[in-house]
């Protein structure tokens, strides 16, 4: 299967998948994607049609509610959903990617079959709970701590920028914590040993859970249809069998997660690239300037080209790294290549349509209004733009 991810030839039953997402987003998805935006409100009934149609099952399987797909399949309805609504989008890669995909990939099978029905139904989400204050692109910087105490883990710490984690149907953080400290065996590159490094665990956490607050939504530049707070733990106690994971593994394991997380946000890059080509190619023929369509100036035209060019290339990038990822094979580069290529043609296209549309492009009711709010999370989010070009040199052996 892997050996026909091509931008030209998709095999039927991604082509159909990808057909019916695009339909569910022009007809239900856009009609109300500026009243979300503009209300700051969670989209549920939009949610609750993606959980109808199986989404956020896609790449799990049956046997925990999925819907047997793979990662690839997700990426396509990403792609989709992209194109008219990042708030929406981001919603599904979160729930997938970062809320499900860490109890599938690492779970135990009491951990699988008690949580993965309920979100792979859509019906309920968890959260990635690695981002803190002082924690950013240094996610080794951790200070969130869990203690182990009489059989519970004991959490206390902060989180920031958390998506999913405070709507109605939340259920579950997957929080990196500091349980301990390990002898790592380093040498500092001036020269001194590096001694103790944190020991960081993954703690599932239910949000019922005493002592775990979503603190108030933050109010953002844009996805504001997405729901994002920061995260107060204050003696959380939880079972000792809510470890995520080995103990001592969660930060490689989320790095893991990371990886795979970037192929998803570079799928929703190009939709977003590519749904502002479609706007301004459906506007310079629309739009009438000096007696003749704008699309006419040879200056639209090429400007338009570039914009597509850049979505075609970022689309090739992204299925790439895919098919390497669903072969078993190595993919870190080219999801890091993916996601960076993705996020600068989604920001570099929303800022040539926004020009395109001149002063209705400033208006927030029209989607590349919306986009040019949306996409600079993209070059940010799940690893900066400077965090993907030092990942790349890593692996040239930079």
């Amino acid at each position: 299967m892997t050996d026909h991810l091509s931008t030209g030839s998709l095999p039927d039953e991604y082509q159909q998948l990808a057909k019916t997402v695009r339909d569910f987003a022009q007809n239900v998805v856009a009609p109300v994607s500026a009243e979300h935006d503009a209300n700051h409100t969670f989209p549920y009934e939009v949610v609750d049609g993606m959980a109808d149609m199986g989404l956020f099952g896609l790449p799990f399987p049956e046997e925990y509610g999925g819907m047997g797909g793979d990662y690839f399949a997700l990426c396509l309805a990403l792609e989709e959903l992209g194109k008219v609504d990042q708030s929406v989008a981001i919603t599904l890669e979160a729930g997938v990617s970062l809320g499900a995909m860490p109890i599938y990939r690492f779970g135990n099978e009491e951990q699988k079959q008690e949580w993965l029905p309920q979100l792979t139904s859509g019906k309920a989400l968890a959260a990635f709970g690695l981002t803190e204050p002082g924690a950013g692109s240094d996610a080794g910087g951790t200070r969130t701590t869990a203690k182990l105490v009489d059989g519970q883990w004991v959490v206390n710490g902060n989180k920031q920028f958390i998506t999913n984690s405070g709507t109605d149907i939340t259920r579950l953080v997957t929080v990196t914590a500091v349980t301990g400290l390990e002898e790592n065996g380093k040498t500092a590159r001036d020269g001194r040993s590096a001694g103790s490094a944190p020991e960081i665990s993954t703690i599932l956490v239910p949000t019922s859970t005493p002592g775990f607050t979503a603190e108030p939504a933050y109010n953002k530049v844009g996805w504001n249809a997405s729901d994002t707070h920061p995260l107060t733990f204050q003696d959380v106690r939880v079972p000792e069998a809510n470890l995520l994971g080995e103990r001592g593994r969660g930060y490689a394991n989320f790095l893991r997660i990371l990886d795979e997380g970037r192929i998803a946000i570079a799928a929703l890059s190009v939709g977003a690239a590519q749904g502002c080509v479609d706007e301004s190619v459906r506007y310079a023929k629309e739009r009438e300037a000096f007696g003749r369509p704008i699309g006419a100036n040879q200056a639209i035209e090429f400007k338009i080209a570039r914009m597509e060019a850049r979505a075609h290339v970022a689309r090739t990038a992204y299925y790439d790294a895919a098919a390497l990822m669903l072969s078993g094979k190595p993919f870190k580069k080219q999801a890091s290549i993916a996601k960076l290529v993705a996020s600068e043609a989604a920001m570099d296209n929303a800022r040539d349509a926004t020009q395109i549309f001149g002063g209705y492009g400033f208006m927030n009711e029209y989607p590349v209004a919306r986009h040019y709010r949306d996409s600079k999370i993209l070059e940010i989010g799940e690893g900066t733009t400077e965090v993907q070009l030092m990942l790349i040199a890593r692996e040239l052996g930079v």
